[in-house]
């Protein structure tokens, strides 16, 4: 059965969308069979591995208000090992529509456990809210990773997504896990970045990764041409920080242990 991992922050701007995409790559990269779900009415994720959401007929809202089997409209990207099942701006609606439905919070955990055992790893891209798509989400993940940037205000809104997972799992999901926060948009150069490391690090300790995603020019190239930072440019520190990211949740979830080899881990 396959782990599904949700990448969640209500805030916006915090690299959300590109760890999705990449992590979810990254794990691909390394042979393990992996579906991205773009769980955001902006599609970013659709459009980030090379489809064009306005060219999408059906999605992950069909999934959700129709009860379309997800397994008829995934899609096989050109990474090898990784597969979607796309958003539309559909989705934006779907909110509304679910509000009087029974069991409004657990229609996309219905939706995920048909094909949860065709994958080794499922990684659902959430919109930057809390609202009801967000919280289907957290319902049907095993786990959620936590994008925080390393910038002033990283530490802004964070107790109001712990306290929403907290509720998920009081409420709705009992086995719901913080797989770690991720320090997203590093840069070396600054005080304030090395600041925000320590911060975070003192704060939530061993939840946090050893991993830290560096700012990388190729990372905000990718997505303009519809490809993940392992098909633009493999080489890239962008690429290596996310595939010792894919390592590293190996390591946790995998056996045997894979070892991160790579140097770039900002420890």
């Amino acid at each position: 059965m396959g782990k599904i991992i949700a990448i969640a922050n209500q805030k916006g701007g915090v690299g959300k969308t590109t760890t999705a995409i990449n992590l979810a790559a990254g794990l691909a990269v390394l042979e393990h069979k992996t579906l991205l779900i773009d769980a955001d009415p902006q599609s970013n994720s659709t459009s980030g591995v090379g489809f064009d959401p306005r060219n999408i007929e059906n999605s992950i809202y069909e999934c959700i208000i129709d009860n379309v089997d997800p397994s008829s409209i995934i899609l096989e990207t050109t990474t090898p090992f990784l597969y979607l099942l796309p958003s539309h701006i559909d989705l934006v609606g779907a909110e509304i529509e679910m509000i009087h439905m029974p069991n409004r919070e657990k229609m996309m955990k219905v939706a995920v456990e048909r094909i949860k055992a065709d994958y080794e790893f499922i990684i659902i891209d959430c919109s930057p809210s809390l609202g009801l798509i967000t919280v289907n989400a957290l319902t049907a993940a095993d786990s959620v990773i936590i994008p925080v940037q390393c910038e002033y205000f990283a530490l802004e809104g964070l107790g109001k997504l712990l306290n929403t997972i907290k509720i998920v799992q009081s409420r709705l999901n009992p086995d719901l896990d913080i797989e770690g926060i991720l320090l997203t948009m590093y840069d070396n150069r600054l005080n304030l970045s090395k600041q925000v490391v320590d911060e975070v690090k003192t704060h939530f300790q061993q939840m946090v990764f050893q991993t830290i995603i560096n700012r990388n020019t190729k990372l905000g190239e990718a997505p303009s041409f519809g490809q993940t930072i392992m098909m633009h440019d493999i080489n890239s520190p962008g690429a290596i920080n996310y595939l010792n990211l894919a390592r590293e949740i190996l390591q946790k979830n995998v056996t045997p242990v894979i070892s991160v080899s790579e140097q770039n881990i900002i420890s």
